[in-house]
This record gives structure tokens, C-alpha cells and sequence, in this order.
């Protein structure tokens, strides 16, 4: 069985300017909004599997292209020179450490945007491997009420400073914290225990920070794990994927699921 894919039927594209830079954003769906971030190498089927799912569950979903060919498959071919580029692109600095990166302010942005246009109490977002942490930052605004971050990535964990670092600057976390504490604002954190490119510092930093307001949904994928997890199995909410009741990584996609229900729609 292979994982859940789409392809880019019914979804509308629109040009986006917000914090000095515009994307397409490819927008399906009615309900409470949604803002899913693609993973590396840009929106490939498994994503959009993943925005037909939540549309499927009653969000309207808006998907800011930021990198790669909207629809293209994933290769190896298509993975490195897109990795290759966004490294050295001044909107994600990605080896930078305690770093407001300029991209967040479009996230932002776009979050308000989406929530002026759709119902419910606020937005999600859901950023995904090199976006992940953009999803927490992105919760610096009021609009967003259910941040998503799935095995982030970013800054690229090279060094020890790098696996600790939480992916945004210590200003936009000190307002996360404060949020958490006063206005019971929550996170969720995924990654398998044997992903290097998420390391588990990552969330050990965000669990320190947030406490209770951070819940951490973590996959193994050690050596002999009951469900064949890969050491290198990364992706938790598409490639990994298997619609299967008790699949690890297909309960994770319910809890997401869940947590937005919970936070957005009213009632």
C-alpha cells in the first residue's frame, strides 16, 4: 500500500503578496482555513493528498507554493537542486540559529488573510520538514490558533547549537510562551525517534519553553520498530503515510485532524 496522493484537480491558484514577497497559493475547500505548508521539494502528490484529506474533514485549505513545480512528482532529481537552492535563498535561512526568517512574515500574512475569508474561531498551519518550524512561528499572529509541525527541519541540524536551535528567533518564542500561558494557545510536534534531519533537541528546547501547550507525537523507527519504519523514514503526514486503523504515522494524521477540529471550528 502506498501512500495517500493528488493531484492538483479543483484546486484554484491565486497570486498572494504579504511581508514583501507573493506566491501562488492554491486554495480548496469551505470550512474553518487551513494554512498547509509544503514539504521539500515543493506541492507533490503527497501533499496535495494531504490538503484533500483535510478538505475532505471540512477545512478550506490554502497551500502557499514557495518552492519547486505545484504537482510534480518527487525524485531525487527534483529533491536536491530544490534543496540546493532554498538552503542559499534569503527568505528561510537555513543554517541560521535564533532567526526570524523573512518567509514567516508572508505566512502571517496569508493566515489573516484566510481567516478574514472563512469561518471558525481562527487558522491552522502546518508546516512540514524544511518548513516545520514556519508553522510555530507563524502562531506569533492572533489569527493563528493550531500550530502543526512536522519533523522541522530548519535550521538544518549540522551542529549541536543546530538540533537545539526551535527554528525561530528567541523574540517570536518568547511571544509563543506567552500565548501558551495566557491565552491557552497549543502546539503539535511529530517526528520518528530516528530522524536526523528533525532531531529530538528540537523538541526537547520546545518542550521547555511551551510545557503542556507542546504535544509531542513521536513515531519509532528504531531498529526492528512492530510497523518497518526505516531509520530514514521523515515525512509523518504524507510519504509515510498508510490508511491503515493503528498505523503510527495514519493515527498521527487523525490526531492533526482532531487538534484543528478542536481549536477552530465552533461549538
Amino acid at each position: 500500500m502506498s501512500a495517500p496522493a493528488a493531484d492538483l484537480t479543483g484546486w484554484i491558484p491565486a497570486p498572494f503578496t504579504g511581508g514583501g514577497f507573493t506566491h501562488d497559493v492554491y486554495r480548496k475547500g469551505e470550512g474553518p482555513g487551513v494554512v498547509l505548508i509544503p514539504e521539500i521539494p515543493g506541492i507533490h502528490p503527497g501533499v496535495l493528498g494531504l490538503g484533500d484529506h483535510l478538505v475532505d474533514n471540512g477545512f478550506t485549505v490554502a497551500i502557499p507554493s514557495l518552492f519547486g513545480e505545484p504537482g510534480r512528482p518527487v525524485t531525487m532529481g527534483y529533491v536536491l537542486p530544490t534543496l540546493a537552492r532554498v538552503c542559499v535563498t534569503r527568505e528561510f535561512q537555513a543554517f541560521a540559529t535564533n532567526r526570524q526568517r523573512p518567509v514567516t512574515r508572508f505566512l502571517r500574512a496569508l493566515a489573516r488573510d484566510l481567516n478574514a475569508s472563512t469561518p471558525g474561531k481562527g487558522v491552522g498551519v502546518i508546516g512540514q520538514c524544511f518548513t516545520g518550524g514556519f508553522a510555530l512561528a507563524a502562531a506569533v499572529d492572533e489569527a493563528v490558533l493550531a500550530p502543526v509541525l512536522s519533523q522541522p527541519s530548519v535550521p538544518l541540524p549540522l551542529t549541536p547549537k543546530q538540533r537545539r536551535d526551535a527554528g525561530l528567533s528567541d523574540v517570536e518564542l518568547g511571544v509563543i510562551a506567552d500565548r501558551a500561558a495566557n491565552e491557552g494557545l497549543c502546539a503539535i510536534g511529530l517526528r520518528f525517534s530516528e530522524d536526523k534531519m528533525a532531531p529530538g533537541e528540537r523538541f526537547g528546547t520546545l518542550k521547555d519553553r511551551l510545557g503542556d501547550a507542546f504535544e509531542v507525537i513521536e513515531i519509532d523507527s528504531s531498529p526492528a520498530n512492530a510497523h518497518g519504519f526505516t531509520p530514514m523514514a521523515h515525512s509523518v503526514l504524507t510519504e509515510e503515510v498508510r490508511d491503515l486503523d493503528g498505523h503510527p504515522a495514519y493515527e498521527a494524521r487523525k490526531r492533526v485532524v482532531e487538534f484543528l477540529t478542536e481549536r477552530l471550528m465552533a461549538g
